[in-house]
């Protein structure tokens, strides 16, 4: 077998349907590249109509198959309208990727009731809502790939976790649930947990030189993060190569968190 033959077979996503939320920036942008390279039909959805497009087309001049859905998936309509529209595109998915996401710290004792229900509605119930739909088909199908991208607040507390730092908490012990019930059948539920990373998300950190050359200072590998630092993880565990990883945190973050 040649090298190509080798790590097409152990990585290749060819045949498969990806759908990635949060797809037309940043962390999830790069994913939804990485995966569309690798071969997968790859459906991003997110709110703006003109990074869509201009994603999708990016991806579609790289001669991969891709589409987009526009959907506020802070509703629970919305995220089934979001479902509908990935299944309408390429079929049932193969592939799950929840990164869209909101990053809204106000303090503690500010924190209302108002930010809380929107954090969780996006960060956490979205991802639960869309689990619900896919994961049971991708277990009666024998194979599916479920990746959250959460937080080192899921781990920590920091600069406000507040909201933030329990949605993506709860994200993490989502995918454990969603890996206990799917994974017997070929689903594996993991997440990607990043370290600071330049990105529209985390627009008041960057805009700080200071905190941000603090922040590349904690890691081990002397920067931070940038989005495409996440394609290979991403494609491994979308791939093949990744069937008896389930239920885990992966941490890519330069040594962030250990250091």
């Amino acid at each position: 077998m040649t090298t190509q033959a080798y790590l097409s077979e152990m990585f290749s996503l060819d045949g498969r349907v990806a759908m990635v939320t949060g797809g037309s920036s940043g962390i999830g942008r790069a994913v939804a590249e990485a995966l569309a390279r690798a071969g997968a039909g790859v459906v991003i959805v997110a709110r703006k109509e003109a990074e869509l497009a201009a994603a999708a087309d990016e991806l579609t001049a790289h001669g991969c198959r891709a589409a987009w859905v526009s959907a506020d998936l802070g509703t629970r309509d919305g995220v089934r309208a979001a479902a509908e529209g990935v299944v309408d595109a390429f079929g049932e998915p193969d592939i799950l990727v929840n990164c869209a996401g909101i990053n809204l710290r106000p303090p503690m004792g500010e924190l209302g009731e108002d930010v809380w229900d929107t954090t969780m509605a996006v960060n956490l119930e979205a991802p639960y809502l869309l689990g619900q739909r896919f994961g049971p088909g991708m277990a009666e199908r024998g194979f599916g790939r479920i990746i959250h991208i959460t937080s080192q607040q899921a781990h920590r507390a920091f600069v406000q976790s507040g909201a933030y730092g329990v949605s993506k908490g709860a994200l993490e012990s989502l995918a454990r649930s969603q890996a206990e019930a799917w994974s017997p059948h070929g689903v594996t539920c993991n997440t990607l947990v990043p370290g600071f990373v330049m990105t529209p998300l985390n627009a008041r950190l960057s805009s700080d030189p200071e905190k941000v050359a603090a922040l590349a200072e904690r890691t081990m590998v002397g920067r931070n993060g940038l989005a495409e630092d996440f394609a290979g993880a991403a494609v491994f565990l979308a791939s093949g190569a990744s069937a008896y990883v389930t239920g885990q945190a992966i941490f890519v973050d330069g040594g962030f968190s250990v250091h």
